[in-house]
C-alpha cells in the first residue's frame, strides 16, 4: 500500500502529538491542504505569515508543546523569518513546514514563482536546522530529528522544506513510529559536588530561567530546601508561585539585586542563558557574579557563554532540581527570607518613578483576572510588568521584550496562547504602535471566537523611543504616529470595545470578558491614566 508524502507528513505530526497548525494556503501547498482536510490537526489561518509564527510561539510558550506552521515558499518564508528569530532567541519549539520549487529547478535562477537563490540557506540563520527534503522516504527521519531537539535539547524553530513535486508523490504507507526522547540526566558526580558547594555556602543565590517552567514543584522544593534568595527571569515568572518569600523576580538589572548577586559566595543558575535582556536591561554590563558559579543547561554551548562557570552540568532542568533538592541537607542557620526581604525593601519597586504609574494597572489585572495568561508586546507597560507582575504559575507571562525584541508579537502570540489554554482567560497587552504591525490579526481573533482581552496602552506613538530620544537630546523624529480610531476598528471586526482611563473603569471593562465568544478591545488612554494616579 502507498500514500502521498503530504499524508505521511500529517500522520507523523499526529503521532508526535501536534494538534494545531497555523498557515495561509497557496498554490505551492495545495496538495498539502488536500490531505489536511482529512486530518485531526486543527488549522488556523492568520492574516500574515509572521502572525502564523507568533501564534505558534504563543501556543508553545503557553502549553510547552510545539505547533506547526504550514508556509508557502518565497514570501511566505521571508514573512515568517522574524517570528522564527524571536522563537530562536527564546528557545521556543516551532516546526515550520514549507514548500519550495520543484527539485529539477532548485538553484537554477530561472525566475520561477517564489524563487530564492537558496530558501534553505536564507532560513538557516533563524532556525536550529533548515533542511530540504529530497527523498520523501526520509520524512520520518527528519521529523525524528526535529522532535529530538524539541524534547531532548535546547528547543527552537526547525524548518523543513518540501519541493512541490513531492507533496503528492506516492511512498510506502508505513505506520508512524514516533521517536521517544528522554533528556539527559545530571551526572551523579556533578550533583555531589554541587551539593557540597551549596551546603557549605553562607550566601547562596539561585537564578532560575525559562528552562525551569516545566518543573515548578521541583523548583519550589529546591528553593525552600536551600533557603536562598532567587532571581527568576521573565520567562520563569510564576515558577515559584504567587508572592513566594524567596522570589525576587526579574530584578537582576537593578542595583540592589546586583549587589546581592555580586556578594553571593555560591550561585546556582538553572535553565538560563544569563543573557542581556534578563540580567542587563540597563545595557551597562554591570551584572557580575564573583562567587562560584554552578550552571545547569540542556545545551552544552550555553554553559560557556556570558559568565565564567566553575561547574557545568549538561542536564534537564527538572531532573537536576529534583536531584539537588533530594540531596541537600537542612539549611541550618541560613535565613534566605531575611536577605530577600532586605533586598525587596531596597528595591522598593512600587515607589520607583519609572514603575509607579503601572502599579495600579497590574493590581487591577490581578484583581479582575487572577488566572490570566498575559502576553505582551514590546511596550512600556510590559517592560514595567517584567518587574512588577506576579503570576500564580509558569507560562502565564511572556512577551517579546526578551531576546529578539520584536514588535507586533503580542496579539498573535496571545491568540496562540488562547488556543493552547482554552480554560484560562488571555490578555494581549500591547501598545498602539506595536498593534499597528498586526492589525489584520484582529480578523483571526474574530474567526476563532475566543474570549480574549486586547488591552491597548495608547500613548500616541513609540513613547519608549521618544523618551530615549529626549534623554539623548535627539529630536523626536518618526515616533509620533497617527493611530486608527480603535472604537471604529473594533466595530469593523465585530469586537467588543471599552475606553478606559483609570483602574476602576479598567476593572469594570475586564469583568465583561467572561462568557463571551468575541474579543474585547480595551483602550487605555495613557495620559488620562497618569492623571488619575
Amino acid at each position: 500500500m502507498s500514500q502521498t508524502c503530504a499524508r505521511q507528513l500529517l500522520r507523523l505530526l499526529e503521532a508526535y502529538g501536534v494538534d494545531t497548525a497555523f498557515g495561509i494556503p497557496g498554490v505551492h501547498t495545495i496538495e498539502l491542504y488536500r490531505e489536511l482536510s482529512d486530518s485531526r490537526i486543527r488549522h488556523v489561518t492568520p492574516r500574515h505569515e509572521q502572525g502564523a509564527g507568533f501564534m505558534a510561539d504563543g501556543y508553545a510558550r503557553a502549553s510547552g508543546r510545539p505547533a506547526a506552521c504550514f508556509i508557502i515558499s518565497g514570501p511566505g518564508m521571508t514573512n515568517i523569518a522574524t517570528a522564527m528569530g524571536q522563537a530562536l532567541a527564546d528557545s521556543v519549539p516551532m516546526l515550520v513546514i514549507s514548500s519550495v520549487n520543484r527539485r529539477p529547478t532548485l538553484g537554477r535562477g530561472q525566475g520561477r514563482l517564489h524563487e530564492l537563490p537558496s530558501q534553505q540557506q536564507t532560513l538557516a540563520g533563524v532556525s536550529v536546522f533548515s533542511h530540504t527534503l529530497h527523498d520523501p522516504e526520509a520524512l520520518s527521519e527528519l521529523l525524528a530529528r526535529a522532535f529530538a531537539i524539541f524534547r531532548g535539547a535546547r528547543p527552537g524553530p526547525v524548518h523543513i522544506e518540501i519541493p512541490i513535486d513531492l507533496f503528492d508523490a506516492e511512498i510506502p504507507a508505513l505506520a508512524p513510529r514516533p521517536l521517544e526522547v528522554f533528556p539527559p540526566a545530571p551526572a551523579p558526580a556533578a550533583i555531589a559536588r554541587a551539593v557540597d558547594w551549596l551546603a557549605g555556602a553562607e550566601r547562596p543565590l539561585l537564578l532560575l530561567g525559562g528552562g525551569c517552567a516545566s518543573a515548578p514543584e521541583a523548583a519550589r522544593a529546591l528553593v525552600e530546601r536551600l533557603q536562598a534568595p532567587t532571581l527568576t527571569t521573565i520567562n520563569a515568572k510564576g515558577v515559584l508561585g504567587l508572592d513566594h518569600p524567596l522570589d525576587l523576580g526579574a530584578t537582576a538589572s537593578l542595583p540592589a539585586a546586583r549587589r546581592l548577586a555580586a556578594e553571593a559566595d555560591v550561585v546556582l543558575a538553572i535553565g538560563t542563558e544569563l543573557g542581556e535582556t534578563d540580567y542587563d536591561l540597563v545595557f551597562d554590563e554591570g551584572f557580575r557574579l564573583d562567587g562560584r558559579l554552578i550552571r545547569v543547561d540542556i545545551d552544552p554551548q550555553q554553559l560557556g557563554r556570558n559568565q565564567a562557570t566553575d561547574l557545568a552540568l549538561v542536564a534537564d532542568a527538572g531532573e537536576t532540581l529534583e536531584a539537588l533538592a533530594a540531596r541537600l541537607p537542612e539549611p541550618g542557620e541560613r535565613d534566605g527570607r531575611a536577605r530577600t526581604t532586605a533586598v525587596r525593601r531596597e528595591l522598593a519597586l512600587a515607589e520607583d518613578p519609572e514603575l509607579a504609574p503601572y502599579v495600579p494597572l497590574f493590581a487591577t489585572l490581578r484583581e479582575a483576572l487572577p488566572d490570566a495568561v498575559v502576553v505582551g508586546d514590546s511596550t512600556g507597560p510590559v517592560y514595567a510588568g517584567n518587574f512588577l507582575a506576579a503570576m500564580p504559575a509558569p507560562r502565564r507571562w511572556f512577551n517579546a521584550a526578551t531576546g529578539y525584541g520584536t514588535l507586533g508579537y503580542g496579539l498573535p502570540a496571545a491568540l496562540g496562547a488562547a488556543l493552547a489554554q482554552p480554560e484560562l482567560p488571555v490578555v494581549a497587552l500591547v501598545g498602539d504602535g506595536g498593534l499597528q504591525f498586526v492589525l489584520g490579526e484582529l480578523g483571526t481573533a474574530r474567526d476563532l471566537g475566543r474570549s480574549l482581552a486586547i488591552v491597548i496602552w495608547n500613548n500616541d506613538g513609540y513613547d519608549e523611543i521618544r523618551r530615549y530620544m529626549s534623554a539623548s537630546e535627539v529630536p523626536h523624529l518618526g515616533v509620533d504616529l497617527a493611530a486608527p480610531a480603535f472604537r471604529d476598528l473594533a466595530s469593523a471586526y465585530a469586537c467588543r470595545y471599552a475606553a478606559v482611563g483609570d483602574p476602576a473603569s479598567l476593572h469594570e471593562a475586564l469583568a465583561r470578558l467572561d462568557g463571551a465568544d468575541s474579543p474585547l478591545i480595551v483602550e487605555i488612554d495613557a495620559a488620562a491614566w497618569a492623571a488619575s494616579a
